[in-house]
């Protein structure tokens, strides 16, 4: 009885928190000093991560220049370079990626500013109906998770023709629209150069369709009041093919599981954050490797990112993905069974983020 108590809480705790349709900017602004009951993690968790504080190591994920790619040699030296972190890390950031720093600070400012606004008009954009093109909330998986996280969240997908007539008359409407069309193109090139890092034509991955169409989520963490208590963001790999993300200079709390320890990926001016989903894990046949990450709560902030994730055609309910025929050999025999790409995504988005791996479901 006490258990079944305790569970009726918090869900009345958490509709409470829901229904404010503030977010957590809402609580930040109130100027809370004690952190929420819903946003505690358990004991043993938090205790668990003061041990590992203590072995804490300095090492950073590799940082490719892609400058110079269009020539032969220099190509090759990347596609190595990107084969390499894919490989070992599953994320790498780039630098000289064509995409101009007033693109990316316009991206951040875009997010700040639709975040900024008083909540009656961010009302309007508030929902937890996954199939509208644009929906603003905090914490998607809230009444699935263990532990609410501490950020609220802009979602746009660009998986809709109608997406630019929804958000012509969002704040962040230029911002958005133009950072969409420069890091689409960015993730058709660097899909080519991991294309090429599998020895299969550049076209390989793109004619799969991995990146037809796109979503971006634009992530907030405000400054928290007991941050050692709190998550930003819970330990998770992406479900899709491949993240693009942009963070801002101001705060760091992207951090990414190697080897068994947490490690910081520092922001590098003009520099994008790239990792590798599962579902790149599961064609490659386990030769990318989908790494867990996480982002951290900070006492200072806001902390603002915005990731681009390509999943793949998912308006295509009957589409299948499965291991590469051209990467399986005696030698290297299928590690995974083939997946129905709408009954795949359905799943993680029905699952707690913190519960939640999807590749863990396909292994042979």
């Amino acid at each position: 009885m006490a258990d079944s108590s305790a569970i009726d809480e918090r869900i009345e705790m958490l509709k409470a928190f829901d229904e404010t349709q503030a977010g957590v900017k809402g609580l930040n602004d109130a100027g809370l000093f004690k952190l929420p009951e819903i946003f505690v993690r358990p004991p043993e968790e938090v205790a668990a991560e003061l041990t590992h504080e203590k072995a804490r190591v300095e090492v950073e994920i590799p940082v490719i220049d892609l400058s110079g790619v269009e020539e032969a040699g220099r190509r090759k030296q990347i596609v190595e370079q990107v084969r390499s972190a894919a490989e070992t890390w599953g994320f790498f950031q780039v630098v000289n990626h064509g995409i101009p720093l007033s693109v990316l600070d316009g991206m951040i400012d875009g997010v700040r500013a639709f975040i900024d606004q008083d909540v009656d008009e961010k009302k309007k954009y508030y929902s937890r109906d996954i199939t509208r093109s644009v929906r603003y909330n905090s914490n998607y998986d809230l009444f699935e998770s263990k532990t609410a996280s501490w950020r609220d969240t802009l979602s746009i997908s660009y998986m809709f023709k109608h997406i630019n007539i929804v958000t012509c008359f969002m704040i962040c409407r230029y911002s958005t629209v133009e950072y969409s069309k420069h890091v689409e193109k960015l993730g058709n090139f660097v899909l080519g150069l991991l294309s090429e890092a599998l020895g299969l034509k550049t076209e390989f991955l793109r004619d799969m369709e991995c990146l037809k169409g796109h979503r971006l989520h634009c992530h907030y963490y405000p400054a928290c009041p007991e941050p050692e208590l709190a998550i930003g963001l819970m330990k998770h790999s992406d479900s899709g093919f491949l993240t693009i993300l942009l963070q801002n200079q101001l705060v760091s709390g992207l951090q990414v599981l190697y080897e068994g320890r947490w490690i910081d990926i520092q922001p590098v001016q003009g520099a994008l954050v790239i990792n590798i989903g599962d579902l790149l894990q599961l064609v490659s046949n386990g030769k990318f490797r989908s790494s867990e990450h996480r982002a951290i709560a900070n006492r200072t902030g806001p902390r603002i990112s915005v990731g681009c994730f390509f999943s793949g055609p998912i308006t295509n309910s009957n589409k299948i993905y499965g291991p590469i025929v051209q990467l399986i050999t005696q030698e290297n025999p299928a590690l995974y069974k083939e997946i129905v790409l709408s009954e795949y995504l359905m799943k993680f988005l029905s699952t707690g983020l913190d519960n939640y791996r999807a590749l863990d479901y396909y292994k042979l």
